[in-house]
């Protein structure tokens, strides 16, 4: 985490991979902080060290699952991200487009972390960003449990969500079955056929 690095300066490289260069530490940490991510130490034995700017919870998080995996892969339970947005003052609508983004994962077979990002002066209202995550477990709800609760790292909050697989196939199940037939239209139609025919007055 960024209390942690105490030499400089430090090789940086960027949340998409990017190489910045050689920069004080100081500097390193503003742009972690202005991307809303963590400075992690990734090679501390080089000089200067290499860190890097990433989600330090969602790093972490992968690591002990593959310790658990013993390193292999598995893309079965691959962990995808949704971020909201890259601060609390996300509009509903697009929390709502998250939510159905995480579906199609989940339904897939996924795990979701979702990420709830804090820019400024929002971390003296953390629970505005705690309720995003809260409501986006509540909707998901007919399809995951949560795997890991909101957790905090650094100016973002974590929660992780895992597809319930017995949930899901019942959901699956219903969408093949074949939609149900029309009773009562069928009958009205035996009901016609079986009427007798009206009789005219020249029949009489």
């Amino acid at each position: 985490m960024n209390h942690l690095i105490r030499i400089t300066p430090v090789r940086l490289i960027g949340a998409d991979n990017e190489q910045i260069g050689v920069v004080e530490t100081s500097e390193a940490m503003r742009l972690a902080q202005e991307a809303g991510l963590d400075l992690v130490e990734v090679v501390a034995d080089s000089r200067p060290p290499v860190c890097k700017i990433m989600d330090y919870g969602k790093y972490k998080y992968e690591l002990s699952k593959k310790a658990k995996r013993g390193g292999s892969a598995n893309r079965a339970t691959e962990m995808k991200e949704i971020r909201l947005g890259r601060s609390v003052k996300i509009d509903p609508h697009d929390i709502g487009i998250r939510i159905e983004q995480a579906r199609r994962f989940l339904m897939a077979g996924h795990k979701v972390l979702v990420t709830q990002r804090f820019r400024g002066r929002e971390m003296a209202h953390k629970e505005l960003g705690l309720n995003h995550l809260v409501q986006v477990a509540d909707e998901l709800s007919d399809i995951c449990k949560v795997e890991q609760p909101p957790r905090w790292s650094g100016r973002s909050a974590n929660i992780v969500l895992a597809p319930d697989k017995g949930k899901i196939d019942g959901i699956k199940a219903r969408l093949k079955a074949p939609p149900p037939k029309d009773d009562a239209g069928s009958k009205a139609e035996e009901n016609h056929a079986a009427a007798p025919e009206p009789v005219s007055d020249a029949q009489v």
